[in-house]
């Protein structure tokens, strides 16, 4: 099962919160097929988890779904935030270690 970093639980609370999406929201991974058939993970807020989402809870409550195919992928990944030279946070998926 994907684990979260205490920064990233952080962070989705805070993205989670930014949205205006209610408690019960989360950050949402999805694969998509890309224009070139190459498949690619898609990250978006939602307010709840879609049918058939694996729900994963993490430190302070913060929740992460995971849409089958997404939980297949990352089944042995961490998701962590990363800072650039400019402050700016992104989330990174890494491997396990």
């Amino acid at each position: 099962m994907l684990a979260v970093t205490e920064a990233a639980a952080g962070a989705i609370s805070a993205l989670i919160a930014q949205e205006g999406v209610e408690e019960q929201g989360g950050l949402r991974f999805a694969v998509r097929t890309m224009d070139d058939s190459q498949a690619a993970l898609a990250l978006s807020v939602a307010p709840g988890p879609a049918d058939g989402d694996q729900v994963v809870t993490a430190e302070a409550g913060a929740q992460v779904f995971l849409e089958p195919q997404a939980a297949d992928y990352l089944s042995d990944k961490v998701l962590d935030v990363q800072q650039d030279g400019d402050g700016q946070v992104s989330f990174a998926v890494l491997e396990r270690g």
